[in-house]
């Protein structure tokens, strides 16, 4: 059974830093494309950041320079450091597992259950 377990969210400050971590568990961790996604009230999800299984990082650009995503694929975890934060970072986050796959045939794709991160102004 495939799980992914978020922790780390909670309430902050305007400014202040935040760090969430995501367990993985029933996957061959270090095959997966490993992100975090968010998504608002009244708002679609969204890509924060990606950490490909070949070691590449992709972030969306409304926190470069302020988010750090990481894994440790020996603890079967990904990481999302969040300094700086602002009002307009508060969502749920979810950690999003993907597996590629050849041409035709779907991504393997699992969610966490997410965890809410609420910035006060």
């Amino acid at each position: 059974q495939v799980q992914l377990v978020e922790s780390g969210g909670g309430l902050v400050q305007a400014g202040g830093s935040l760090r969430l971590s995501c367990a993985a568990s029933g996957i061959i961790f270090s095959l997966y494309a490993m992100a975090w996604y968010r998504q608002a009230p009244g708002k679609e999800r969204e890509l924060v950041a990606s950490f490909s299984a070949g070691g590449s990082t992709n972030y969306a650009d409304s926190v470069k320079g302020r988010f750090t995503i990481s894994r440790d694929n020996a603890k079967e975890t990904v990481y999302l450091q969040m300094n700086s934060l602002k009002p307009e970072d508060t969502a749920d986050y979810y950690c999003n597992a993907e597996l590629g796959a050849p041409p035709g045939r779907r991504p393997v794709n699992y969610w966490g259950q997410g965890t809410q991160v609420t910035v006060s102004s």
